[in-house]
């Protein structure tokens, strides 16, 4: 399994799932994706794109499917209903952050003092006051 890499996004018009493929996957690579609008012409950017189509009760062909990233959505979905139950857009990036964290290590053979560790090292630098938090800034 691949390392998770998720944020939010403004809209879903061809451009932006385009750029975010492009900045996130080698070049040549092959792209599963369901039938959003979106992916259409990945195949003339230098990638394979194959897709399912769920309208139509297609969701696995052959090799092809959603079903990872079906998983990573349905966690995020389980932390909103059972643990948060209200994510605000500001914040939005996140929560999106904490569980794509929480993905890609939480599976990993790797002590927990390392784990604490590279959490750490990753809010280095970051401050958040209460007042930025809460929106009066």
């Amino acid at each position: 399994m691949g390392t998770v890499k998720a944020s939010t996004v403004s809209d879903t018009t061809r451009e932006m799932p385009h750029s975010m493929v492009s900045e996130n996957v080698e070049t040549g690579s092959t792209v599963y994706s369901d039938e959003h609008q979106g992916y259409v012409g990945l195949n003339l950017i230098g990638y394979v794109h194959q897709s399912v189509n769920h309208r139509t009760k297609e969701f696995v062909n052959e090799m092809v499917h959603t079903n990872g990233i079906e998983s990573v959505w349905a966690v995020l979905k389980r932390g909103y209903n059972g643990v948060y139950h209200y994510m605000s857009v500001k914040h939005l990036p996140r929560y999106v952050s904490e569980f794509t964290f929480r993905l890609n290590q939480g599976n990993v053979k790797i002590h927990t003092m390392v784990r604490i560790a590279s959490m750490v090292k990753g809010m280095l630098g970051k401050r958040l006051t209460y007042k930025a938090l809460i929106g009066r800034t």
